[in-house]
């Protein structure tokens, strides 16, 4: 019998492992993939990960994997700003940056800062019931039971599904592609993140080391045919994109609809939490989605240090996270869809000229500050 188990060993499980392993808790990790691998190419720490990361003695690890972002910068097709934000002030303060990274470079530092035995892969759970502990049924026809169980298992969460019975996945009505590629981008753009905004589609790119470029082209979903190119798509984008695009092999690009969860009255019960995407799942417009689950683990590591039971720490983690997440679900929602107009684009992007940089401050400051 496990005291503790989380079923998933993405991001937010993989955190919450090292946040339990610094607890000295004993836990098993659960990944229903045979081996952790790269899956969804590139995706950026921000600050208020980073300083989880820097308390788990994990920070410079990470920024040696990946690339340091200082800018990031909202433009038109043609490459233009329309508005910035300079993080350099924030970094300062928090004494941590933005950081872009290869997903599975980040998953294997996760992993390896965490014993080997602890973590199964090629378990797949189909079936969570509770009776005096939790029975976990896996594919693989093991059967597990555990007092404990962490739901870190994504937007599709069996264990949501199955004990909370709730979660309703809302499409965005967009669709994106996702590459990644060998590419040597001019040297102005090392440090900084771009999305440039078109009509009723955007194109962003990241550098996430010495030679590697991360970048996402979104479209909005009835304007996008399968026969088309995404070449084809953004021609009237600076040339840049289109040189990325065409050095990208094939297997390196893959494409998803953009979904999120609507607000979920409850993210735990008797012994059992959802954390990360399970409970409040993001569009990726502020790039938020893994930052939150990693202060979710944070926030339940800050809550052991009070309380010896679960259940009350359950309760005030709920508590503690909800308007923060709750905010970033609504803006994030809302940015992808200004960012996705088809009309009255010039207005849009004079509008956001016009905000100041201390309003866009402000804005990333709320969303790095850690809530305890």
């Amino acid at each position: 019998m496990n005291a503790i188990s989380i079923i998933g060993a993405g991001i937010g499980g993989l955190t919450l492992g090292n946040i339990l392993k610094q607890h000295g808790h004993d836990f098993t990790i659960y990944e229903a993939a045979s081996e952790i691998k790269p899956v969804g190419a590139g995706i950026m720490m921000a600050v208020n990960a980073m300083q989880v990361f820097d308390q788990l003695g994990l920070k410079e690890k990470i920024e040696n994997a990946g690339n340091k972002i200082h800018r990031i910068t909202i433009a038109d097709e043609s490459l233009k700003p329309i508005s910035k934000t300079e993080v350099l002030e924030l970094e300062n303060k928090y004494r941590s940056c933005n950081v872009a990274i290869h997903r599975a470079e980040l998953q294997k530092i996760l992993a390896e800062n965490i014993d080997t035995e602890a973590i199964k892969l090629g378990y797949s759970l189909q079936k969570i019931e509770k009776r005096e502990n939790y029975i976990l049924d896996f594919e693989n026809t093991i059967q597990e039971e555990s007092r404990i169980v962490f739901g870190a298992d994504g937007i599709k969460s069996p264990i949501r599904n199955q004990i909370l019975k709730t979660g309703n996945i809302r499409s965005t009505g967009q669709k994106c592609w996702r590459g990644l590629v060998e590419f040597d981008l001019p040297e102005k753009y090392d440090q900084e993140a771009f999305e440039m905004w078109g009509k009723g589609k955007r194109f962003g790119f990241v550098k996430i080391s010495d030679k590697k470029v991360y970048w996402y082209a979104c479209i909005n979903e009835k304007d996008f045919s399968r026969y088309l190119e995404i070449t084809d798509i953004f021609n009237d984008f600076n040339t840049l994109v289109l040189q990325i695009i065409e050095a990208t092999p094939h297997e390196n690009i893959i494409c998803n609809t953009i979904t999120d969860l609507s607000p979920i009255p409850k993210w735990y019960t008797d012994h059992l939490c959802l954390i990360g995407d399970a409970a409040h799942a993001t569009t990726p417009n502020m790039g938020q989605g893994a930052c939150q689950a990693i202060e979710d683990a944070y926030i339940i590591g800050k809550l052991l240090d009070q309380y010896q039971d679960f259940n009350t720490v359950f309760e005030n983690f709920q508590m503690i996270r909800r308007k923060k997440v709750d905010y970033i679900v609504n803006t994030s929602r809302t940015i992808g869809k200004v960012s996705q107009w088809k009309k009255g684009n010039s207005i849009r992007n004079f509008l956001m000229g016009l905000i100041p940089e201390s309003v866009n401050q402000n804005m990333a400051k709320k969303v790095i500050t850690l809530e305890m």
